[in-house]
């Protein structure tokens, strides 16, 4: 190959780059926008406010389950990371604990949001109830133990009934609009906290 040839082939990894990023972004504004408009909010609505064009998402995402799917997955991900490193952040493991428990919120309204879609039938979506427990059941017990160790956070809680309590707070939201699920879940974080001498 010569010189000229080189120069002349525009390099592929920017164009990759740039697709990953487009795949972010709408992974983003696709996860904010299920939980304030669930999940039939319109592709267009997703690629307008992640400033691409629909033929961008439908690239990405041929169908509406494959986005959903991604989602899922993209926010189980998302709190997966999140355990280890809100632990180095924040100013306490409690405080960890508290942010990361807000992030496993957000996942849940979207995943109520994302029920009826679950329940179709469709094989993108199975397993995917069953797999998110168990990657997030030991960032949850990292961090309560975390807590633990610090004298931050009662001994006696377990990162299962955490994380099925907080579950169950989040199943009514929705459903009026007196009921404040971040502020009951922010009652149930409270009250993990040992008082201080």
């Amino acid at each position: 190959m010569s010189t000229r040839d080189e120069h002349a082939r525009p390099p592929s990894h920017p164009k990759r780059a740039d697709a990953q990023l487009n795949k972010q972004t709408i992974l983003d504004i696709a996860a904010t926008l299920f939980v304030t408009a669930g999940v039939d909010v319109p592709i267009r609505d997703i690629a307008a406010k992640a400033g691409v064009g629909t033929a961008t998402i439908y690239r990405h995402f041929p169908t509406r389950a494959d986005l959903i799917v991604a989602v899922y997955r993209y926010q189980v991900d998302a709190c997966v990371q999140a355990g280890p490193e809100l632990l180095i952040s924040s100013p306490s493991p409690y405080a960890a604990l508290e942010r990361w428990i807000g992030l496993f919120v957000d996942f849940l309204i979207t995943k109520h949001g994302l029920a009826a879609a679950m329940q179709s039938g469709k094989p993108g979506f199975a397993g995917l109830q069953v797999s998110f427990l168990d990657r997030l059941l030991p960032v949850c017990a990292e961090l309560l133990a975390a807590g633990v160790a610090a004298g931050e956070i009662h001994q006696r809680v377990e990162a299962f009934e955490l994380m099925y309590g907080v579950g169950n707070l989040c199943v009514g939201m929705g459903t009026d609009p007196r009921y404040d699920v971040r502020r009951l879940v922010a009652l149930l974080i409270g009250g993990l906290r040992r008082p201080t001498a």
